[in-house]
């Protein structure tokens, strides 16, 4: 995949597909046969900081720390981003969430992981 502005970090998607974040401050989504599928910046009016760490959730939604804002957002499929954490995060670069509704956060600055509780999936 070319044409690329700064790729940073990088998650596979349920789909095949996969998801970047990149320096210039912009995160981009692409499909198994590696076309760009979207941008999140244009497809959400979403403005990053410096975006970092990506992942994809049970749900098909994109997990994104930005280490500018210091904020984690969640881009769901359908509907308006929702920031999951707006305090609490001095460098936040890493992030991963597991089937059990748990997120994790590589703060750079603190020197730690961090861990919440986002959502449960019903049964």
């Amino acid at each position: 995949v070319a044409n690329l502005q700064g790729p940073r970090y990088i998650s596979p998607a349920p789909n095949g597909g996969f998801v970047v974040s990149e320096e210039c401050g912009d995160v981009k989504v692409f499909m198994s046969s590696r076309k760009l599928l979207c941008s999140l910046s244009s497809k959400y009016g979403h403005q990053f900081g410096n975006p970092a760490g990506v992942c994809v959730d049970a749900d098909g939604s994109i997990l994104v720390a930005d280490e500018q804002r210091r904020t984690v957002h969640l881009f769901p499929e359908h509907g308006a981003p929702i920031c999951l954490v707006s305090a609490g995060l001095r460098r936040p670069t890493g992030v991963a969430c597991s089937s059990f509704g748990h997120l994790f956060v590589a703060d750079t600055g603190e020197n730690c992981v961090k861990v919440f509780k986002y959502c449960m999936r019903p049964p």
